[in-house]
């Protein structure tokens, strides 16, 4: 098998599982397991028809980082709870999902996946980093768009977009960015910062869209190239445009550095590569299976990284 490193965004993999599938789905004690047996199936999915060698799933350490709030207070300010724990931002994560994290945590160990986060940084960080310094080809899992601004045909990062649901995951590519959005890869997070994402609370630019933001950066290349332009009263953009990006300049000094996911990461050394679980692994995998109700999800895991013993 050719070496392909696959990186999961696991809380939008286990967010996917927890809304797709019931929460009836419960164990012996009443706690829903339904995310957990929904991101096994979805893990089993990837790997069947993915192939990769190596699997690390990527863990939020800090899902809205002080440092990137600091520059844009709104960056996902939306997503905060009303109530604050201990002073701390506390994110609006279902109860029921919220009580299956921790088993998620014990059952990627049984499965000896590796599981990597980073203080101070979110998910996409630690995918940054690994697959800007990965030796070998990558594939990211992912149904957030900032994460297109990794994909580089040349080092052989593409992303699996969940965003449509796993029944029509879509591998993206070079061409399949500017295909869909009128923009490189490269150019992917200027083009975020123009037109702004109300999902994560970034305001924009006043009056630039999807479509604008795309042919400023094709006719400007990149954010400096269109703030350059808008102080200059002979270029070839519109006053309606040029008055809308100088209002933004305080915004547009910042975005790039809230949008950017970091790639420098020090993340130490781990052996990601699927492998046989041994004997003490696999029973405890099969205790989980039995603790917890997970049922077939755990054998289809199973078979996916190599196993025929699954019961």
């Amino acid at each position: 098998m050719a070496n392909r490193l696959m990186l999961l965004d696991t809380a939008s993999l286990y967010f996917r599982a927890f809304h797709g599938v019931p929460d009836t789905i419960k164990a012996s004690d009443g706690t829903p397991v339904n995310a957990v047996r929904g991101l096994l199936d979805i893990i089993a999915r990837l790997v069947t028809d993915y192939q990769p060698s190596h699997v690390v799933a990527c863990w939020d350490d800090d899902w809205r980082p002080a440092w990137r709030v600091d520059l844009i207070p709104s960056y996902k300010a939306h997503r905060v709870a009303a109530a604050v724990k201990e002073g701390v931002d506390v994110e609006q994560t279902p109860p029921g999902l919220v009580a299956q994290i921790p088993l998620i945590r014990e059952v990627l160990a049984a499965l000896d996946i590796t599981v990597i986060g980073a203080s101070q940084h979110e998910a996409d960080d630690v995918i940054g980093s690994l697959a800007t310094q990965a030796d070998m080809p990558v594939d990211i899992v992912t149904g957030d768009r900032d994460l297109f601004q990794l994909i580089d045909d040349e080092s052989g990062v593409r992303v699996i977009n969940t965003a449509r649901g796993m029944s029509r995951l879509e591998v993206l590519t070079d061409v399949t960015v500017v295909g869909k959005y009128g923009v490189l890869p490269t150019q992917y997070s200027d083009y975020a910062a123009l037109r702004g994402d109300t999902s994560d609370g970034l305001p924009g630019v006043t009056g630039i869209g999807e479509k604008t933001a795309a042919s400023l950066l094709k006719e400007f290349v990149d954010l400096d190239g269109v703030v350059s332009a808008a102080g200059n009263p002979k270029s070839a953009m519109s006053a309606r445009v040029r008055a809308n990006v100088t209002a933004a300049a305080e915004y547009l000094a910042v975005a790039p550095k809230v949008i950017e996911v970091v790639r420098d990461l020090d993340l130490g050394s781990f052996d990601a590569r699927i492998q046989p679980l041994d004997a003490s692994h696999l029973g405890e995998v099969k205790r989980l299976a039995v603790d917890w109700n997970l049922g077939g999800s755990t054998q289809r895991v199973l078979k996916a990284l190599g196993h025929s013993e699954a019961h």
